[in-house]
C-alpha cells in the first residue's frame, strides 16, 4: 500500500533497488546528492546532475523535463554515504515560470523495479522558491528510510547546495545550469496553451476493454501504458502534479469511467481542462468488439487546424510516454533476471547436478515472458498510433504537411499566419514506421541552427563535408520557403548573408522566384550592411514597444517578420558582425527578427566560448537523420529528419512562384 507523505513524514523502504519518479507540469531539473551521516556533501564527486548524471548507485537525468525517472540502487551506495537527497530546480535563462510557486505542485513518487509505488510526495507551500530538496532517503540503524522534506531556497541551486555544505556550490551551480542549457537547445518545447482556458483534451476513441479485451489497457507488463494512458501513467508511475493520490481505479472516478468495463478516458491529466469550445469530429463505428477507427481533428479547439495541431503533440506525448513505460518493463525484466540468476549462481548447492542450468533457463523464461508482454502491449499501442497517423497525415494543412503532400498543388497564399510550422519529423527506435510531424509554434521563439558540421551518421557511415554543405543549404531553403508560404502576402521577409557567394546554387530557388527581400549579400561590406539594418530595425522597435509609441515607427520600417539566413558562418564575420548576431539571436525573435545559420560549429572554433551562447539560443537541426532532439515530457533522444522536397519535384519553385505573385499582386 502506498503511504501518501506529508512534509516532515517518513517511511520505510523494503527495497533496495527503487526509482523516484517526478511529475513537474514544466520542465525542471533533477539532481541528487549524497550526505554522510551530517548531512553533509563533501565534493561536488558526490553531486549527481545533468551534466555527470551517474554515481555508483545513483542515475539522474540528462536534461530537464516535466517528468522524471531516478534510478537508485541503495545496495550499491559507497559505507560512507548515509542520505541521498533528491533536488528539483527550475532551468535558468528558460522561457519559462522562475518560481515554484507559478507552477502545479511537483509530485515524487518512491517505486520499486515493478512500477510499485512504495511512497509518494505532493510538494505543496512553494511560493518564490526555485530549488527545492523534495526527500530524502536515509540509512537509520543499518535501514534505510525516505523522508519528505520540501525544503525550498528562493536563491536556487546555489544557495541550496551552500547549505548543505558543498564548498564549491556556486560553481558546481554554474556548471549545472551550462549542463542544462546545452540540454535545452536541444530539446522539443512543449505547446503553450493559447489562452488559459484552451489546454485542449485530446479525446480518445477508443473503448476500454475488459480483462478479456484488446484495448489500449495494458496487462501483464510492469509499467507498461497504452497511447492514450494518461491516467495509467500516473497509476504506474506515480499520478501527475496537481493529481495527489491517483492510481489504477483514477481512470474509472473519472466523468464516464467505470470499472465494470465502461468507457475511460485516457487522454493526460493536464489536458483535462473541461467542456471543450468546439465539438471535435465523431469517429466511424467499428466492428463489434475492436476499438473505434480514428479519425482526424478527434481533439477539441476552436478551429480544423487548433485540433488537428493538439491532435499531433497529443500523439507525440503519448508515443513519448507508452514507449518509456515499454523500456522500464524491459528494464525491470532484466533486473529481474539478474537478482535470480545471481541467487541461483551464490548457492553452492546449485553448481551440482545441473540445478544451476535449470535455474539459468527459468530466470532466462521468466525475462523472455515479461519482454514479450512488454512488446506485445507496446505494439498493440503503436498500431493504434500508426492506424490515427494515417489518418491525421493526409488532413493536415499546408503548415503542417510535408513537401510531399497533395495539399500543396492546390496551394494558394493564406490570409492569415498559421498557429504552427512544420520542421521534419521524429521517431524513436522501436518504431521508425510511426512518424510524428515536429510542429513549433509561430512566431518562431528561437532561430534555428542548420549544422554543416561533418560527423558519423546514424549507420555508422561518414557522408561527405561538401555533399552535407550542400543538403544543409537545402534543408535551409525548404525551410524558408515552407516560412514564405505560409505568412500572408507581405507579412515576411528573408534576407541571405553569403560572404563568398557558395551557395548561389542552392539559393537559386528563392533568388529566380523573386522572394527575397533583396540580393544575397557578399563579401564584408554585405555583412556589414544587413546586420547594421537589421539590428537598427530590433532597436528602433523595441524603443517603441517599449515606450508604448508604435505608431511612432518611421514610415519607411518594414514591420513585417524578417528572416535572416547566414551561410559559411564564421567566414566573412568580424568581431562586431559576430556580436551583432548575438544581439540578434538574443533579442529579435521578441520582435520578429529571426536567424537561420547554416554553419559548422567546428569552423567557429577559433572563436572559443565566446560564441557559446549564440549556439545555445538556437535549435539545432540536421540535414540527415540524427538523434540529437528530446521531449520535453522523459526526454527520449528522438530521431530527427529533415521536411525535404521530393526528388525530382517542382513543388517547391511552384510554391515560391505563387508567393512571387502575389506579391505583385499586393504592390
Amino acid at each position: 500500500m502506498t503511504a501518501e507523505l506529508v512534509r516532515g513524514q517518513n517511511h520505510p523502504l523494503s527495497h533496495v533497488r527503487l526509482e523516484i519518479r517526478v511529475a513537474a507540469g514544466k520542465p525542471v531539473v533533477a539532481a541528487a546528492t549524497l550526505g554522510d551521516e551530517h548531512g553533509r556533501i563533501h565534493g561536488v564527486e558526490w553531486v549527481a546532475h545533468p551534466g555527470t548524471p551517474t554515481l555508483p548507485g545513483l542515475e539522474v537525468s540528462k536534461q530537464a523535463a516535466a517528468d522524471h525517472r531516478l534510478a537508485v540502487d541503495l545496495g550499491a551506495m559507497p559505507e560512507a554515504v548515509h542520505r541521498v537527497s533528491v533536488l528539483l530546480a527550475l532551468p535558468p535563462g528558460a522561457e519559462g515560470p522562475t518560481r515554484f510557486g507559478a507552477v502545479a505542485a511537483p509530485f515524487v513518487a518512491v517505486t520499486g523495479l515493478d512500477g510499485t509505488e512504495v511512497a509518494s510526495y505532493t510538494i505543496t507551500g512553494l511560493d518564490a522558491e526555485s530549488a527545492v530538496v523534495a526527500l530524502e532517503l536515509y540509512r537509520r540503524q543499518g535501514a534505510w528510510k525516505v523522508r519528505a522534506v520540501g525544503q525550498g531556497y528562493a536563491g536556487g541551486l546555489a544557495e541550496l547546495l551552500t547549505d548543505q555544505g558543498l564548498p564549491q556550490a556556486l560553481q558546481l551551480a554554474g556548471g549545472i545550469n551550462e549542463a542544462v542549457a546545452q540540454g535545452l537547445a536541444r530539446s522539443v518545447a512543449a505547446p503553450p496553451p493559447r489562452t488559459p482556458d484552451t489546454d485542449r483534451t485530446r479525446q480518445t476513441a477508443t473503448p476500454a476493454l475488459g480483462p478479456e479485451g484488446s484495448g489500449t489497457t495494458t496487462q501483464g507488463a510492469p509499467g507498461a501504458v497504452g497511447p492514450q494512458s494518461g491516467s495509467s501513467y500516473g497509476a504506474q508511475g506515480g499520478p501527475q502534479a496537481g493529481y495527489p493520490g491517483g492510481g489504477a481505479d483514477s481512470a474509472a472516478a473519472q466523468p464516464g469511467g467505470s470499472a465494470a468495463g465502461g468507457p475511460i478516458d485516457y487522454s493526460h491529466p493536464r489536458r483535462q481542462t473541461g467542456a471543450p469550445p468546439q465539438p471535435a469530429p465523431t469517429a466511424p463505428p467499428s466492428a463489434p468488439g475492436q476499438p473505434a477507427r480514428p479519425v482526424a481533428g478527434d481533439a477539441t479547439g476552436w478551429s480544423m487546424e487548433e485540433r488537428l495541431y493538439n491532435q499531433v503533440w497529443g500523439m507525440f506525448e503519448d508515443l513519448a510516454r507508452t514507449m518509456s513505460a515499454y523500456r522500464s518493463a524491459v528494464d525491470f525484466a532484466d533486473s529481474r533476471m539478474e537478482k535470480e540468476l545471481d541467487q541461483a549462481l551464490s548457492d553452492p548447492r546449485s553448481r551440482i547436478g545441473g540445478q544451476g542450468d535449470a535455474a539459468r533457463e527459468a530466470a532466462q523464461a521468466k525475462h523472455a515472458q515479461l519482454v514479450d508482454q512488454a512488446r506485445a502491449a507496446l505494439d498493440r499501442d503503436l498500431d493504434q498510433l500508426v492506424a490515427e497517423a494515417d489518418v491525421v497525415e493526409p488532413a493536415l494543412p499546408p503548415a503542417f504537411a510535408g513537401w510531399d503532400s497533395p495539399v500543396w498543388h492546390g496551394y494558394r497564399v493564406p490570409m492569415e499566419i498559421p498557429m504552427a510550422l512544420r520542421l521534419g519529423d521524429l521517431h524513436l527506435p522501436e518504431s521508425p514506421e510511426l512518424r510524428i510531424p515536429m510542429l513549433v509554434r509561430l512566431p518562431l521563439e528561437r532561430g534555428l541552427w542548420i549544422d554543416s558540421g561533418s560527423r558519423e551518421s546514424l549507420d555508422g557511415s561518414f557522408a561527405d563535408s561538401h555533399e552535407l554543405r550542400r543538403l544543409a543549404l537545402d534543408t535551409a531553403v525548404a525551410h524558408a520557403a515552407r516560412l514564405l508560404a505560409v505568412y500572408p502576402t507581405g507579412e515576411f521577409a528573408v534576407h541571405v548573408i553569403d560572404p563568398a557567394g557558395s551557395a548561389a546554387q542552392a539559393l537559386a530557388p528563392l533568388v529566380q522566384t523573386g522572394v527575397l527581400a533583396a540580393p544575397p549579400a557578399a563579401g564584408a561590406a554585405g555583412v556589414t550592411d544587413v546586420l547594421t539594418r537589421l539590428t537598427q530595425r530590433v532597436d528602433l522597435v523595441q524603443m517603441a514597444v517599449r515606450g508604448g509609441a508604435a505608431d511612432a515607427l518611421p514610415p519607411g520600417l518594414d514591420t513585417a517578420e524578417q528572416l535572416l539566413i547566414v551561410n559559411d558562418f564564421p567566414h566573412g564575420f568580424d568581431d562586431r558582425a559576430v556580436t551583432q548576431l548575438r544581439y540578434l539571436a538574443d533579442e529579435g525573435p521578441a520582435v520578429g527578427v529571426h536567424l537561420m545559420m547554416v554553419a559548422d560549429r567546428e569552423d567557429a572554433a577559433g572563436y572559443g566560448p565566446l560564441l557559446d551562447p549564440l549556439w545555445r539560443s538556437l535549435m539545432r537541426l540536421t540535414p540527415l537523420p540524427d538523434d540529437h532532439l528530446a521531449d520535453p515530457w522523459v526526454g527520449h533522444a528522438w530521431t530527427y529528419e529533415p521536411s525535404v522536397v521530393p526528388p525530382g519535384s517542382h513543388v517547391l519553385r511552384q510554391v515560391l512562384t505563387a508567393v512571387a505573385t502575389a506579391r505583385t499582386k499586393y504592390r
